[in-house]
């Protein structure tokens, strides 16, 4: 009798509130290799991530409701949540990029336009697998 193993897919939650951008991260990550949920604004990203408690969380600084800088911040200071990894998308060149990545306690960040062989290898890097 064959045993089945049952593999948890890693949650990865894009809160971008440009539709094509969205969608454009969601079919480069791969629905097979990722458990993915989409949130269109901060606040809707928050409920989600509350809900699901992704792995990762992509998210655009820019959004209405809550920026981006703003949601890392409640889910930093959440003991429930601040194990959740954050990987930064800016349309808009940040100065000190590194020091406020690490001031919001993000793990990376990408600037728009970016890559999918980019976006990958960060998400790669950051969840381990």
């Amino acid at each position: 009798m064959a045993v089945r193993t049952m593999v948890m897919l890693k949650k990865i939650l894009i809160a971008e509130d440009e539709d094509h951008i969205r969608t454009a991260i969601k079919l480069s990550l791969g629905t097979d290799d990722y458990e993915i949920h989409e949130a269109r604004d901060g606040v809707e990203a928050l409920d989600i991530t509350r809900r699901v408690k992704p792995d990762l969380l992509i998210l655009d600084v820019m959004m209405p409701g809550k920026n981006g800088y703003q949601v890392c911040e409640t889910i930093k200071s959440d003991p429930e949540l601040k194990h959740i990894h954050v990987l930064f998308l800016t349309a808009r060149r940040i100065p000190k990029a590194r020091e406020v990545v690490q001031e919001y306690g993000a793990d990376d960040f990408l600037e728009k336009p970016f890559g999918i062989k980019e976006l990958r290898a960060k998400v790669i890097a950051i969840l381990g697998s």
